[in-house]
């Protein structure tokens, strides 16, 4: 059996990444507005961005990759 050969999309990726973090800084927004009132926005991305890092090392991009494999990964023609 042989395989053709794949290369990985750049574009691909960054659109399946961009389509999981809008929800995901989204809902972190919603939650943390409300316990952060009276912050000044430097305060607040403070707080958000080590999460939102997070969330994404460890929890969306390893998804991203595995669900959508066949599509990041295109067949070379």
């Amino acid at each position: 059996m042989t395989t053709s050969p794949t290369r990985f999309s750049r574009p691909r990726f960054a659109l399946m990444v961009l389509i999981g973090v809008y929800p995901l800084i989204t809902a972190l927004l919603y939650v943390i507005m409300p316990l952060t009132d009276g912050w000044t926005i430097w305060q607040r991305t403070l707080l958000i961005a080590p999460l939102m890092v997070s969330a994404m090392i460890w929890g969306l991009i390893p998804t991203v990759q595995r669900l959508f494999r066949g599509f990041l990964n295109p067949a070379v023609r």
